[in-house]
């Protein structure tokens, strides 16, 4: 069984927490003790009491019907900043940077606990955590497997072949590619010979093609077994030794 897998993207907003939401709920469905991390939150919510907690990992806890305590949920997003913008930019005006070796130490401690942990990324794979480290340093530094989440419109085989030569470039092992409809669209033509460009340019295996979830706020349980009938990736999973 994989022990995590990194969940990163082509860019910003193209569907990385509702994939990862997606996985946890279909593991822990499968009787499979995982969990989730969201190591860096930009964009992070007062709570009740003022305290700032991760909207994604609220995602991904919601979906899979998931109540850690709280001393988990501090490991599960350690590093937590108000502006909606890059890491670095956000680490710079609150005075204090994301810290690779921290986060792959609250892994550990998580991998202790769970059999399984899915660690969402922050951006694309070249987002910056620091003024010298980027996403990619931090998926080096955790050894995790990579999912790649695009978008399905135009423009995506670019950033897509760029971002499989830059992870692949680091050694990284990419398990494949998931396509997220993040709008309520019509399908096309383009969108949909994308993922077969992708997977036969990328030499990569299409994992899921998911069309927009809208009835997730007001039917979750249908949003998500579309999602379910549109991902590969849990019986791929299974497989894996």
């Amino acid at each position: 069984m994989i022990p995590g897998l990194f969940i990163t993207g082509t860019d910003t907003d193209v569907g990385k927490t509702i994939v990862t939401a997606g996985l946890l709920r279909q593991l822990r469905n499968a009787d499979i003790n995982a969990a989730s991390m969201k190591p860096v939150q930009t964009g992070a919510e007062p709570d009740a009491s003022g305290e700032l907690f991760a909207p994604d990992l609220a995602v991904h806890h919601a979906a899979a019907g998931f109540a850690p305590a709280d001393d988990e949920r501090a490991l599960m997003a350690p590093y937590l900043y108000e502006p909606a913008c890059s890491p670095h930019l956000a680490g710079r005006m609150a005075g204090r940077y994301p810290e690779i070796p921290h986060i792959v130490e609250c892994a550990r401690t998580l991998q202790e606990r769970y059999e399984v942990l899915l660690v969402e990324g922050a951006g694309g794979v070249y987002a910056p955590l620091t003024e010298s480290d980027t996403m990619l340093d931090l998926m080096w530094g955790l050894g995790f497997p990579v999912l790649l989440v695009a978008h399905r419109g135009l423009g995506t085989i670019n950033h897509t072949l760029l971002s499989l030569q830059a992870l692949r470039a680091r050694r990284l092992t990419v398990l494949g590619v998931v396509f997220n409809e993040t709008q309520d669209v019509e399908s096309d033509f383009i969108k949909r010979d994308n993922p077969d460009a992708v997977a036969a340019f990328g030499d990569v295996p299409v994992l899921g093609n998911i069309d927009y979830l809208g009835d997730l706020e007001s039917d979750p349980e249908v949003a998500w077994n579309d999602f379910d009938e549109n991902t590969s990736l849990l019986s791929l999973w299974k497989k894996r030794k």
